[in-house]
Order: structure tokens, then sequence, then C-alpha cells
């Protein structure tokens, strides 16, 4: 499995928890650079944990009968 790009929703997450515990400072500074880069690079990345949404339904769901 492809590893899973850092997006500029979860660049973010991280900055965030960064602040409020005062880690992780010098990581916050690099997601938020890779989260820019992915976005300006191809329209952002794929949700985490997940590939890209295809066309489609979506499927599942109830269908009436």
């Amino acid at each position: 499995m492809p590893p899973t790009q850092m997006s500029q929703k979860a660049a973010s997450r991280i900055q965030s928890t960064a602040d409020k515990t005062g880690t992780n400072q010098g990581f916050k500074a690099r997601a938020q650079s890779a989260g820019d880069r992915n976005a300006n690079a191809g329209g952002g990345a794929p949700p985490a944990g997940g590939a890209a949404k295809q066309g489609g339904t979506g499927g599942g769901g109830s269908k009436k009968k």
C-alpha cells in the first residue's frame, strides 16, 4: 500500500495538538509544509487511511423496492 500523503486538514490537526501540548514544534512546521505542497501539487491528498473517491453512487445505503 502506498503511503498516504499529508493533507492540509491533517496538518492543521497536528499543528493544533502541538500548540495545545507544547510538543512536536518542529514536526508541526514540516507537516504544514507537506500539506501545502501536496495541495498545490494536485488538488490535495486523499483522505487518510483510504483512497480517493471514485465516481458513482457511493454504494451501500437503503434501496427502495
